[in-house]
């Protein structure tokens, strides 16, 4: 374990990595992390990855792998990520063909017991980082839960993105409504190896930040709410709330965690990004 116990996920500076990789690693370690969760090597050889990591005194925790990448080439896939000192890799993300209900969610089934056992193979692990759209139902059942059925806890572990409510009902937005909230507490905390540990919210964007305390009032009313409930496997010690603009009424509001990547690093170049990929 690391001394620090906060990782960060290398997604939200992806743009600083592809200018700057060594010294934006640099500043995360600065910024008070301990560990890093990584999103691309950024044409990096594994190798210079993990000796630089441990340079600056960096724990290469895990890694976001894109699914298509893994099944493309799983043993180099997982291979390189070992090399780099990656304990964890994870399944971030299923494009539409993949998901639930599409013609291909067999294969992510299949590929998903073959990533496990190579990833055992390695001395590393398979997790699965979840969305909204995976508890969409197949025959009664959530799809999350016959992911893990059918896999099993040997080959796949979670990486539960801690729910996400869309308090304000806009359609831009995704996450579970507030009236889905506690069914999808309730189902998500039986499965295995699972704690939920609080609510996350991403309010609409004002000019006026006062304008969104109502929606961060009303998360931290729910939390409450949920604690009440006594809910095996759930505690509600974290508020996930506000970005750049709006984080101070959110920090009053009760948030634990803000987003101000804006703040820090400035105003996201969202054409680039698009020519880059």
């Amino acid at each position: 374990m690391w001394k620090e116990k906060t990782g960060l996920q290398l997604y939200s500076v992806r743009d600083e990595l592809q200018k700057d990789f060594e010294g934006t690693l640099r500043k995360v370690k600065e910024m008070g992390y301990g560990a890093v969760e990584f999103a691309g090597l950024y044409d990096n050889e594994p190798e210079k990855v993990k000796a630089l990591c441990e340079e600056i005194g960096l724990v290469p925790l895990s890694a976001h792998v894109p699914f298509q990448e893994l099944t493309a080439d799983p043993e180099g896939t997982v291979e390189r990520y070992r090399r780099a000192g990656c304990r964890y890799i994870v399944i971030p993300y299923l494009t539409e063909e993949y998901r639930p209900g599409a013609e291909k969610f067999d294969d992510v089934l299949k590929y998903a017991r073959l990533l496990g056992e190579i990833c055992a193979r390695n001395g590393m692990a398979l997790q699965y980082h979840n969305h909204d759209f995976e508890f969409a139902k197949i025959d009664g059942e959530y799809a999350l839960d016959v992911l893990y059925r059918e896999v099993g806890p040997e080959l796949l572990q979670t990486q539960i993105d801690t729910c996400w409510v869309n308090v304000a009902g806009e359609e831009s937005k995704f996450g579970a409504t507030v009236e889905e909230t506690e069914e999808l507490v309730q189902s998500v905390s039986g499965l295995p190896g699972i704690r939920i540990c609080g609510l996350m919210t991403i309010a609409p964007f004002v000019e006026n930040a006062e304008d969104n305390r109502l929606y961060f009032r009303k998360l931290r009313q729910m939390s409450v709410d949920i604690e009440r409930k006594n809910i095996d496997n759930v505690s509600m010690n974290v508020l996930s709330m506000g970005m750049t603009g709006d984080y101070t009424v959110a920090v009053e509001e009760g948030a634990a965690y803000v987003r101000v990547g804006t703040g820090i690093f400035g105003e996201r170049d969202y054409v680039k990004g698009m020519v880059n990929k």
